[in-house]
């Protein structure tokens, strides 16, 4: 994980860490509506407040702070799918599972931005995790799908593809928020919009994948 320049102080003090946190929350507003490329350590100072020479005490580069918050969004997006359990009920897993990507795609926007913004450059800051530990996990959760459909608890599928799916229909909701409430209109684009994705896609997952309801 990338460590803060200040972090590497041998004595690291509360003022070290609150202006760590705010020039993240500031290069995490840059970076999710800019795009890495497009972003540069002086609209990172503006947006934090702060003086370019002040910034860089704390982050040398823009890679700096861009690798500690790409490290920060993956440790969290690939929580829920290192919670999937070989032991558990497919449908109780793979409904939850979708029930806290739609979470995460409610709750963290800009994070759920970012990622997208780097896999569309051609995630040239995190390949290396994208063919390392991001495969490792998915691999091994295939082996659990694969396991469930043995059994016969899970209609014959594309294990890759359904963990694909369930991807792309969950960050979709993060990634086009503004395209969604624009086709619901007023009233229906509310923060009920959440809990009625969840419901159609349980459904809709449920019903394709032939789980018991």
């Amino acid at each position: 994980m990338a460590i803060p320049r200040a972090a590497r102080t041998q004595r690291r003090t509360r003022i070290q860490v609150e202006k760590e946190e705010v020039i993240l929350q500031a290069a995490l507003d840059v970076f999710s509506t800019q795009g890495f490329r497009g972003s540069t350590i002086d609209q990172i100072a503006e947006v934090a407040g702060m003086s370019k020479p002040n910034l860089l005490y704390y982050f040398r580069t823009k890679e700096a702070m861009h690798r500690v918050l790409m490290d920060r969004l993956l440790a969290n997006w690939l929580e829920p799918l290192r919670a999937f359990d070989a032991d558990g009920d497919p449908r109780e897993e793979i409904c939850s599972y979708i029930r806290r990507k739609l979470e995460m795609a409610r709750d963290f926007p800009r994070e759920s931005r970012l990622f997208a913004n780097e896999i569309l450059q051609g995630a040239p800051n995190i390949e290396d995790v994208l063919k390392g530990s991001l495969k490792e996990l998915v691999d091994e959760k295939i082996e659990v799908i694969r396991s469930w459909i043995k059994a016969g608890k899970l209609a014959p599928c594309d294990p890759y593809h359904l963990i694909f799916s369930i991807w792309s229909t969950t960050q979709h909701y993060a990634d086009f928020d503004v395209q969604v409430r624009a086709v619901l209109g007023q009233g229906l684009a509310s923060d009920t919009r959440f809990e009625d994705a969840v419901r159609f896609l349980e459904g809709l997952f449920v019903t394709g994948l032939k789980l018991a309801d």
